[in-house]
């Protein structure tokens, strides 16, 4: 069987990336300015990650008007749903096999 270490995916994983992808799972759907400030980055730093994610297929972002002013709304795809779970996945395995976490109910 393979190591869960491997199983780890270096766009999901990434802390800022992880994060965006774990705020759109709680949330479904999230602005660009709540996701900057929930997870207190920079515009540049955010639209770069936000750039990743997207090109791999993990986010849809969708601009709109209100008023004068575009807004940017982000949700995670299914594609991008399923990436976190294998992350979370495999993160659990090796916290088990390192501090002796409990699996889920339901997981393998």
């Amino acid at each position: 069987m393979t190591h869960p270490a491997l199983r780890l995916d270096d766009t999901v994983h990434q802390r800022v990336r992880l994060g965006i992808l774990a705020v759109l799972r709680e949330a479904s759907r999230a602005d660009f300015a709540y996701l900057r400030d929930a997870l207190e980055l920079t515009d540049g730093n955010l639209s770069r990650h936000i750039a990743v994610l997207e090109e791999a297929g993990l986010v849809e972002v969708e601009k709109a008007f209100e008023g004068k002013r575009t807004r940017t709304w982000l949700q995670a795809t299914k594609a991008g749903r399923a990436a976190l779970d294998a992350e979370m996945k495999a993160m659990r395995e090796l916290m088990e096999r390192i501090g002796g976490v409990p699996r889920l109910a339901g997981e393998t």
